[in-house]
């Protein structure tokens, strides 16, 4: 059964350094995390992934670059995302059948990460996009970030919405006040960027987003970045949110969830009970939660899903959200 992991990251050196350059690695604790192994897996677009990725059981990878992405780059950026696509299109066409790709965008000059969304998708064969939330003081529901929106909406082309570090008066408040790299871990991947994420999410919820664009399809990570364990709570600010539709309604209609490598058959369970098993995405979130004996393709075997969910879950529902449902019958090999 065809395996595509649809939140696999990467890194450039030029990047790496645009990064350093602007300061970020000192505002941003998970810069550091991209060194040693991890970078290097990161920096890697060849051989070493590829034997990473048959070791783990993953026929596909659909490589998205990795937090923080160019969110605090500003106008360098436009040239900057347009390279980045260009040298994932040449990996990818180096191996078309082992990779795919969202595209980069220079999301704090949104109209121009309107027309690149367009030209990567058109041109370049793109899937879809990844967003990595707030972009300096702006949460995604800003009027600002529609044209990205509103093209990724006309393209059919799903956004994937991507932890990033909470602001720094947050951490300040919140995740502060323990050793150093407990901070930055509790900040970060222990708790923060995740309801960071997932915020971000219910933001765009909130603000009407889906009602102006119900075409709009958004992925969460990490079975969705803790928003699905409280639909229930959600669910009561139906009485004063003025949408359009229970909030219920936008969890089945525009949000797909993908597992991030927390391959965890209750939290599995649990999604589908939300967003339904025709909404359930793979991923092993590479490098940050490869581990080595065939990861992925064992908690693919031993999930609990019957034969026709985990096919949708492996390959089948990714190949309908992105239009590639010719390619099914070969999904099923």
């Amino acid at each position: 059964m065809k395996l595509i992991g649809i939140e696999e990251h990467f890194l450039t050196v030029e990047i790496r350094d645009a990064w350093h350059a602007v300061g970020l690695d000192a505002v941003d604790p998970s810069v550091a995390f991209h060194s040693g192994a991890i970078e290097a897996r990161l920096l890697d677009l060849a051989e070493q992934r590829l034997a990473l990725m048959d070791e783990t059981g993953l026929d596909v990878q659909v490589l998205s670059l990795t937090t923080p992405s160019l969110h605090d780059l500003g106008a360098d950026s436009v040239d900057l995302a347009r390279r980045t696509n260009d040298a994932i299109a040449a990996a990818v066409a180096r191996h078309p059948t082992r990779f795919q790709a969202l595209a980069t965008l220079p999301i704090a000059r949104p109209e121009e990460a309107a027309l690149e969304l367009e030209r990567c998708v058109r041109t370049l064969g793109f899937k879809g996009t990844m967003l990595c939330g707030r972009v300096g003081e702006r949460n995604l529901d800003d009027p600002a970030f529609s044209p990205v929106f509103r093209c990724a909406e006309a393209l059919n082309a799903p956004i994937l919405l991507h932890p990033r570090v909470p602001d720094i008066a947050v951490r300040a408040a919140y995740y502060s006040g323990f050793a150093p790299e407990v901070d930055a871990a509790f900040a970060t991947y222990g708790l923060g960027w995740h309801y960071d994420a997932g915020i971000q999410f219910l933001r765009l919820v909130l603000a009407g987003t889906f009602d102006r664009m119900p075409g709009l399809q958004i992925i969460l990570g990490h079975w969705g970045e803790l928003v699905l364990f409280y639909a229930e709570r959600l669910a009561a600010m139906d009485r004063v949110s003025g949408l359009a539709q229970p909030i219920a309604t936008y969890l089945r209609r525009n949000l797909y969830v993908t597992a991030s490598g927390m391959f965890l058959p209750p939290y599995l369970e649990r999604a589908m009970s939300i967003v339904g098993s025709d909404r359930l995405l793979f991923s092993t979130d590479f490098p940050y939660q490869y581990r080595p004996g065939s990861d992925a393709r064992r908690f693919l075997q031993t999930c609990g899903l019957a034969e026709t969910e985990k096919a949708a879950f492996a390959h089948r529902n990714w190949l309908r959200l992105t239009g590639g449902v010719g390619d099914e019958s070969e999904g099923d090999q």
